[in-house]
């Protein structure tokens, strides 16, 4: 009989790669999405199946953490032999403008999976795997961080997390579910929320090589994160709830990288050179040297003279903002993924500069398309934050 899974967040990035990774293992998927006037199911639209054929293993239902009769009946419906909890208002620097919807969408959101699993009588049969995050480190107490490293969290969507965390510990110890952490660190892809640092970096890049944007702005170019690829990170989630015992585990890299370093990798995959000039908040971003050869195949031979006019002129392509520092930042986080190589048998197949390259091949493609677009003579719309 084919195993059931429950994804919350299955619109987002990682919700998307974990349906798909289930579903070609023979897996029933069900998935919870918001409501919204508008489409939000654009990374997920290449599974859906028509509701009105049978037999479907890809089934969608409306619902929202905040609402815990809502999760409780969803739960009850599908009866799943896994529940994934991805679902989360996940960007840091917006958590401090909304932090009390944070703390009841990603803290108490998972208390009612939790207390729906143990009400519904499924503890023996249903598996917990909740999505926790490298942010709970903070303000960090170790370098690198393990399972062990105390958490100091700087921000209220680590703070919830930090809830969410030692309310899954909480239930496995009390009740004896099969409930685990795990401690995600910074995980990417081509299907990245446009406004998490790495995709604004390799969107604005894409575009500013396209002739379609002439600078962007950042926030603190010297904080380092461990960054891997979701497709990597999604499978250590199914291997946590494939043990006999439940634990914690900290999926990582074990590398971090400063994100002005991040910038000069993704610029070098195109053929461009950036170099950095200043400190602080004067801090800019100039383009140095083309790989023209590079560059042509990349990005495509017309495009160059405007990027070499950008050369000429010394024109800055990268500027910090004081607006996207934190209140509080996280400077440095590096995970220790012995744990999680040695019991799991985890190990990412993606470097960072298989990460990058992933990443800006696919958005030179997604702005080639408005680009030719706007030749045409059609209105191309910018999204920016």
């Amino acid at each position: 009989m084919k195993k059931r899974a429950l994804i919350t967040g299955i619109t987002g990035q990682d919700g998307a790669y974990l349906a798909e990774y289930l579903l070609k293992k023979g897996y029933e998927v069900h998935g919870i999405k918001r409501r919204s006037s508008l489409f939000n199911t654009e990374r997920i639209d290449h599974l859906f199946q028509d509701p009105h054929i049978e037999n479907r293993n890809f089934i969608l239902h409306y619902g929202d953490l905040t609402d815990s009769m809502n999760v409780t009946r969803i739960i009850q419906e599908t009866q799943p032999d896994e529940i994934y909890n991805l679902a989360a208002m996940s960007h840091v620097h917006v958590s401090f403008q909304t932090p009390e919807y944070v703390g009841n969408a990603d803290g108490l959101g998972t208390l009612r999976i939790l207390e729906a699993v143990r009400l519904l009588g499924l503890t023996d049969k249903t598996r917990i795997y909740q999505a926790s995050t490298s942010e709970l480190y903070g303000l960090v107490q170790q370098v690198p961080q393990s399972e062990k490293t105390p958490f100091y969290p700087r921000s209220p969507y680590a703070v919830a997390k930090l809830y969410a965390y030692w309310i899954t510990v909480n239930y496995r110890e009390a009740y004896k579910m099969h409930a685990s952490n795990g401690i995600l660190f910074n995980h990417e892809s081509p299907i990245r929320g446009e406004t998490f640092v790495t995709r604004k970096v390799t969107r604005a890049l894409s575009r500013v090589a396209l002739g379609m944007q002439e600078k962007f702005y950042m926030g603190n170019l010297s904080s380092q994160r461990d960054w891997g690829h979701a497709k990597d990170y999604i499978k250590a989630m199914y291997l946590i709830l494939q043990q006999d015992t439940p634990s914690d585990y900290v999926i990582a890299t074990g590398i971090t990288t400063a994100i002005r370093d991040f910038i000069k990798m993704a610029g070098q995959e195109i053929g461009l050179t950036i170099d950095f000039k200043g400190q602080g908040v004067d801090e800019k971003g100039y383009i140095a040297a083309i790989d023209k050869a590079i560059f042509a195949e990349k990005v495509g031979e017309k495009y160059l003279p405007a990027i070499e006019t950008k050369v000429t002129n010394k024109d800055e392509i990268v500027v910090v903002d004081p607006q996207y520092f934190r209140p509080t930042e996280v400077d440095l986080l590096i995970g220790d993924p012995t744990k999680s190589q040695t019991v799991l048998g985890w190990k990412p197949e993606y470097d960072l500069k298989g990460l990058i390259e992933d990443m800006m091949r696919s958005d030179i493609k997604l702005f080639k398309r408005d680009a030719y677009l706007k030749e045409g003579g059609f209105k191309v719309m910018n999204y920016f934050e």
